[in-house]
């Protein structure tokens, strides 16, 4: 509600400080060609042509690289929606959106990607259309940007009440100078450009432009300086909204498709005033193509399109080119991307008749993500605390939906000595012993087609959203409600035709289900053995028995004060607990021990939460110690024991306090690994 206080006069004075209008006028800035001519000779950049502006503009967001093996991966910060404060941001794409990037650089140097059709190719739900949108968005962004500033002009002529006449293509200014002039202009310019590409004004003005010019022309006795009096530059903002600069396409009814929504009609209406239909001042050049110009166009599902229009993109890809009706071809300078589904692509390909289109096409792959942190990024986007209003997503929910999300798209390893699990936690960058970086690329690529079948995102997200309003009353959703609600809907999933993958997807649910076991049974275990001093203590005692083995002496027994042989149970009692075979004890000790030396050198002391593998030894052991005194199989027994409680209770805060849960799910997760143990199925996690 509005402050009560704000009288009208405030109310004036805090609309007006709403509104820069310095800033508005910089935006509309309008001056005469001669002026256009200075910030030209100023600033060469603002007559870049679209593939140059939209790959500068994707760079002046930054760039991070990454090294993977042998391979190096650059991350375009662009692709994470800064624009719209990361509401599009996109993830587990570097490399597809690198090559993407890589186009738009071929395109602004002229190496030939600048006439090809940009098609993002994959499958339902895998962030084609957003793509398009941040490019979209991106590009409308840097138009009002002083670095992304570009211009074109429009018409005051006498006879027609002095009114701007606004160019209805947008064209740019330089375009109003002959082709001689252009080009000595535009090598002057060149020379001052450090930015690689160079830059070129091709084409003639639009047809109605034309018309205007050599009216003007002709009035004049061909006085170009007295033409161009006629002419009013102004600054160029794209909208999608207002149609200018960003286009948007897509396919209708085939009996409502008609080639002139993209290359503009006649105005029936201006017929009588102008009296031919071949005037241009009686034509709307208002089709996708024409208000697209010095911008992007994007086609939505493009190879559903009418054969008709497909054929209108051979030559705006090509040649630059479109062709109103009535009227000669009419140069066009625009980014032309569609995407398309699968099943629409295989049909493309086996149409002979579309040869030509094919020629004219650059596809981008598209897949879902295989990398389980980026596909947990994307659900964590949508559901997060901001957005639940009171509900509580319990630890590992969205995490088991991504993993079996991934595990649908991942091909199973032909390595027999691996998993499909195990792959997917290679893929999330997690070590294996015998796998390096190049192993995983080498993964990669024996299974080229890996993210192109799968799970949506949309039906993940979906199914989340079913299991938080199934339950009203419940405060919390935990895995286990996901994970049935991700089964269920199998049976009614529509992209799923073969009772084959509905048995692997369930199939897979198995897998995580176990997974998600394993996951809450090694918190419970940490939760226990959560004691700082008494894992400290255990520490202590573990590097005393290491240094003395390695060195080949004996050790002082704190309680009896005398010397002692090692105590190799003590040790192999918590190296078992991480799988180090008796075969590599010495190894692994003297690695210990070479650690706790190289920390020395670098005048660090030792700890053992910044070594994890033993972190983790020391865990399980103290776990193993403590169990039987905080019996979890209390929380299943019809038996309360209060002391037994409390001890419990003092896991449960850990397991809020450290882990994320709330007070349900900590009780159901407690509850839950109780029930584990009280079958006898407990397993050391490794």
């Amino acid at each position: 509600m509005m402050d009560a206080s704000l009288s009208g006069r405030d109310l004036k004075d805090w609309v007006r400080s709403a509104i820069d209008r310095d800033r508005y006028r910089e935006l509309h800035w309008e001056g005469t060609f001669w002026d256009y001519l200075k910030i030209v000779e100023q600033n060469p950049l603002v007559v870049r042509n679209a593939f140059q502006r939209i790959y500068d503009m994707i760079l002046m967001h930054g760039v991070d690289e990454r090294q993977e093996g042998s391979e190096r991966i650059v991350k375009y910060r662009f692709f994470e929606d800064p624009i719209g404060g990361g509401e599009d941001a996109l993830y587990g794409l570097d490399k597809q959106l690198g090559q993407l990037v890589s186009i738009f650089k071929s395109g602004a140097y002229g190496y030939g990607t600048e006439r090809r059709i940009l098609l993002l190719h994959g499958p339902v739900g895998s962030a084609k259309s957003t793509i398009a949108r941040l490019l979209k968005k991106g590009i409308e962004e840097y138009s009002r940007r002083p670095e992304g500033a570009l211009y074109t002009f429009g018409w005051r002529l006498e006879d027609e009440s002095r009114e701007l006449i606004p160019c209805p293509m947008h064209e740019e200014p330089l375009r109003l100078l002959p082709p001689s002039a252009r080009v000595k202009l535009l090598k002057d310019l060149n020379k001052k450009v450090k930015a690689g590409y160079r830059l070129e004004v091709n084409g003639e003005l639009d047809p109605a432009c034309r018309y205007r010019w050599n009216q003007l022309m002709d009035r004049t006795g061909g006085d170009i300086e007295k033409v161009l009096e006629h002419v009013t530059v102004r600054r160029l903002l794209l909208s999608e909204k207002d149609r200018v600069g960003i286009g948007t396409f897509q396919p209708k009814d085939e009996k409502n498709q008609d080639s002139t929504e993209l290359t503009g009609d006649i105005n029936y209406r201006k017929i009588a005033e102008y009296g031919t239909d071949s005037d241009p001042r009686a034509f709307n050049f208002d089709g996708e193509f024409n208000i697209a110009n010095r911008g992007i166009v994007e086609f939505i599902e493009v190879l559903k399109l009418d054969v008709a229009f497909l054929y209108e993109l051979l030559g705006a890809s090509q040649e630059h080119v479109v062709k109103p009706k009535k009227f000669a071809q009419t140069d066009i300078d625009e980014v032309i991307i569609g995407h398309t589904n699968e099943p629409e692509y295989k049909k493309l390909l086996n149409n002979e008749l579309m040869e030509a289109f094919r020629d004219r096409t650059v596809k981008i792959d598209i897949p879902y993500n295989t990398v389980l942190s980026a596909e947990t990024r994307i659900y964590e986007k949508e559901f997060n605390a901001k957005r639940l209003a009171g509900r509580h997503l319990a630890p590992h929910t969205v995490e088991v939906a991504s993993i079996w999300a991934i595990l649908s798209r991942v091909e199973e390893p032909k390595k027999a000595n691996l998993t499909l699990l195990q792959k997917m936690k290679l893929y999330n960058g997690k070590n294996l012993a015998g796998f390096t970086k190049d192993n995983i690329r080498e993964l990669r690529e024996e299974a080229p087609r890996e993210g192109m079948e799968g799970i949506s995102p949309r039906y993940i997200q979906d199914k989340i959203s079913n299991a938080l309003v199934a339950d009203s009353d419940n405060p919390c959703v935990n895995p286990f409600m996901v994970m049935n609600e991700l089964e269920t809907g199998l049976s009614s999933h529509s992209l799923i035709s073969s009772e084959d993958v509905r048995k692997r997807y369930r199939d897979l649910l198995t897998i995580v289900r176990q997974e998600y076991e394993d996951l809450i049974k090694n918190e419970v275990q940490r939760a226990i053995a959560a004691d700082e001093e008494a894992i400290a203590r255990l520490c202590g005692n573990y590097i005393d028995n290491v240094k003395a083995y390695t060195q080949r002496e004996r050790v002082r027994n704190r309680i009896t004060a005398r010397d002692e042989e090692p105590d190799e149970r003590l040790m192999r009692s918590i190296e078992e607990k991480i799988n180090i075979p008796e075969a590599r004890k010495d190894d692994f000790r003297r690695e210990i021990m070479n650690y706790i030396g190289a920390l020395a050198i670098e005048g660090r002391t030792f700890d053992y939460r910044t070594n994890e593998r033993l972190h983790r030894a020391l865990e399980l052991k103290l776990f193993e110690d403590q169990k039987d005194s905080i019996k979890l199989t209390s929380l299943v027994s019809s038996v309360v024991d209060r002391d037994q409680q409390e001890k419990i209770e003092v896991v449960k805060s850990r397991l809020i306090k450290n882990y994320g849960y709330c007070e349900v799910c900590a009780s159901d997760v407690l509850q839950y690994v109780a029930s584990i143990f009280a079958r006898g199925d407990a397993k050391e996690d490794s």
